[in-house]
């Protein structure tokens, strides 16, 4: 009988013990899923969306510069959306418009033109773009000489801007 009751009360401990454990794991993967979803908010389609607008400003600034040059433009697209001085979605950077003394500006030029200009024409430079936009956006993949870069123009402009260069990189000079 005191076999009986030993037992017993050894297999409800032994209940109890699992019982405990069940639940401390299921509270700390529901705690682990929700700092997840606390950290990264973006989901898969923000960010393909957020590639698309990266690869298209790739293209359009820098689509026949060197690598180098695609990285240096993405990279600043993605410093300005970083710096709390522009928006803070990298489409909203490339997209950007504001009026002064009644004219509309684009942050990038060719936002303002045709919107035939704004379509991709040649793949496969559209394509190395996508790529570039990959490197940059999600792997890390960074050029150390325009790490603060928020601005750039062609090296066959002068807009006459007070500001602190930082490096020129094919055909465009970045700036502080």
């Amino acid at each position: 009988m005191i076999r009986i009751i030993k037992v017993a009360v050894l297999a409800l401990a032994m209940l109890m013990v699992i019982t405990a454990g069940y639940r401390a794991t299921i509270y700390k993967l529901d705690h682990l899923k929700q700092a997840q979803e606390d950290v990264s908010p973006i989901t898969a389609k923000m960010r393909q969306t957020q590639l698309d607008c990266l690869a298209r400003n790739i293209y359009h600034e820098a689509g026949y510069e060197s690598f180098e040059g695609k990285v240096a433009v993405a990279q600043v697209t993605i410093n300005r959306a970083e710096s709390g001085q522009f928006p803070g979605d990298i489409c909203r950077v490339v997209y950007q418009k504001n009026v002064v003394y009644e004219k509309v500006l684009c942050q990038f030029s060719w936002y303002c033109e045709q919107a035939s200009a704004k379509k991709p024409m040649n793949g496969p430079v559209y394509t190395e773009s996508m790529e570039v936009a990959k490197k940059v956006l999600l792997e890390g993949f960074r050029i150390s000489a325009v790490k603060d870069a928020l601005y750039f123009h062609g090296d066959y402009i002068n807009p006459g801007w007070h500001r602190q260069q930082v490096a020129k990189i094919g055909r465009h000079i970045f700036y502080k």
